[in-house]
């Protein structure tokens, strides 16, 4: 029989709507799951049992009094520490702000309240969302569902584990270098990475920085695109927010991939990528790439990524993190401390040349979508690694020079400002799970999210490609 919190949340929403699924029953199903699996993984970090359960009651009684109900209403909704959550411990992984317990809510945070998701707990993230693994110094490690000797990976490592174990139908999370696909992608769940300002966040200390967003997660491309149309508002604190969610459609129907271009990369000819992985991605690839128009072996041109990459995040962690680095030092992780390091030897010649440098590669990748309408590329460069390891420190026996090279595969294409799909794939060579990345430039959101859906549907009805499920289940 299957439990309330084994739902997809699309469905559980339409069952809420009509009456057939009590939001009180849905919510104590996911805190039971919590209970069940969460000291194995340590996913979620901080839950007000008590105050979750009244906004259940809540949501419950609206449902019976014919109040008007949002898109989300009666979901439970898992919340990534970076973001302010009212009355609920917000620590941003950092020692700094252990005992933070906000007055308000983020911008990311009300939009989902505003849409009747229940505001249901805090998931893991490393310090500051600064690296591809999910631990820090307040909570500790969270654990992959699928082995839990290895990394679920990071920023958004606690969402993506606690959505392949049903803890809850939806979370947030948000992406830099990867922070949300490659999470997504260890986990065997979906992830959705949006164009600048599609869902608005106000909180930033770098206003204008197209590179870091926000965007939903779920255990497939409905219910994370069902998160992302709640997310979608305009709101002008943001300066890239120009969108609202009215010309969005209800859900998505797919589009007609034999009408569609299709480029395939291993490696997006920049990106150290084990050997074992791009065999992987061939296999993967072999497996649906008839169904498209076409589909060629090819990718932009993204020049000197990696240098530029490291400038332009160098500069950002500075504005961001230099105030805690001079003043809580002893308090911060490595991850934090090394990027802002970095980040003040670089010259404003460093940081000009690096802006200079990105326009071209941006140039470079809306000129190659004039041939082809998505990118497929792996979600990640290795299978999921121990979690005692802070970070893919090799890769084929060649060292890497930073902690964030083996996350190339992300931020090669974050660079050029894009919007991102991270699908389930199946297992790779070590019975892990394998995701896939599918790119379109910023401005090609629901585009990209109907040839997702379309893909999802191809992919859900092999066998070596369906999304794989834990053994915690």
């Amino acid at each position: 029989m299957t439990r309330p919190c084994d739902l997809d949340a699309t469905e559980a929403r339409k069952l809420i709507g009509n009456k057939q699924l009590s939001p009180l029953e849905l919510t104590k199903s996911c805190i039971e799951q919590v209970e069940k699996i969460n000291p194995s993984i340590n996913a979620v970090v901080a839950i007000d049992k008590d105050e979750v359960i009244k906004q259940a009651k809540k949501a419950e009684n609206d449902v019976m009094t014919g109040a008007e109900l949002g898109l989300l209403h009666g979901l439970p909704i898992g919340i990534k520490d970076l973001n302010l959550t009212m009355n609920l411990r917000s620590t941003s992984g950092s020692k700094i702000f252990e005992n933070r317990i906000p007055d308000n809510d983020d911008s990311v945070v009300k939009d989902i309240r505003d849409e009747g998701g229940i505001i249901f707990c805090k998931t893991n993230t490393p310090e500051f969302g600064a690296g591809g693994n999910t631990k820090n110094k307040v909570y500790g490690a969270t654990l992959n569902p699928f082995d839990t000797n290895k990394t679920p990976a990071g920023s958004s490592g606690g969402s993506a584990a606690a959505l392949a174990t049903n803890m809850m139908p939806l979370a947030n999370g948000s992406d830099y270098g990867g922070s949300l696909r490659t999470p997504a992608g260890f986990c065997g769940v979906t992830g959705f990475r949006p164009s600048p300002g599609l869902v608005p966040a106000t909180e930033a200390s770098v206003g204008l920085n197209p590179f870091s967003v926000q965007g939903p997660m779920g255990r497939n491309v409905s219910d994370t695109y069902l998160l992302l149309k709640a997310q979608v508002n305009l709101n002008r604190m943001d300066p890239f927010s120009s969108f609202d969610s009215l010309s969005m459609p209800d859900e998505l129907l797919g589009s007609d991939l034999s009408k569609i271009r299709m480029s395939f990369s291993p490696d997006l000819g920049c990106a150290p990528v084990d050997k074992n992985i791009k065999a992987t991605f061939f296999k993967k690839v072999e497996t649906f790439k008839n169904n498209f128009y076409k589909a060629d072996q090819c990718e932009p041109d993204f020049l000197d990524i990696h240098n530029c990459f490291e400038i332009i995040r160098g500069f950002n962690y500075v504005a961001s993190h230099k105030e805690k680095l001079d003043n809580y030092r002893d308090l911060l992780g490595p991850n934090v401390i090394d990027n802002v390091e970095r980040g003040l030897q670089y010259s404003l010649a460093d940081v000009s040349w690096a802006h200079v440098m990105q326009t071209k590669i941006y140039k470079n990748f809306r000129n190659f979508f004039k041939e082809y309408d998505v990118l497929i590329c792996p979600a990640a460069s290795v299978s999921p690694y121990p979690h005692e390891q802070l970070f893919v420190d090799e890769i084929n026996g060649e060292k890497m020079p930073t902690y964030m090279r083996w996350l190339s595969l992300s931020y090669a294409s974050t660079m050029a400002v894009p919007c991102v799909w991270a699908l389930p794939c199946g297992l790779d060579h070590k019975e892990m799970p394998f995701g896939i990345q599918l790119i379109a430039p910023a401005g090609n959101d629901l585009e990209l999210s109907e040839i997702a859906k379309s893909l999802e549907t191809v992919l859900t009805k092999n066998e070596s490609t369906k999304r794989p499920l834990p053994k915690l289940l």
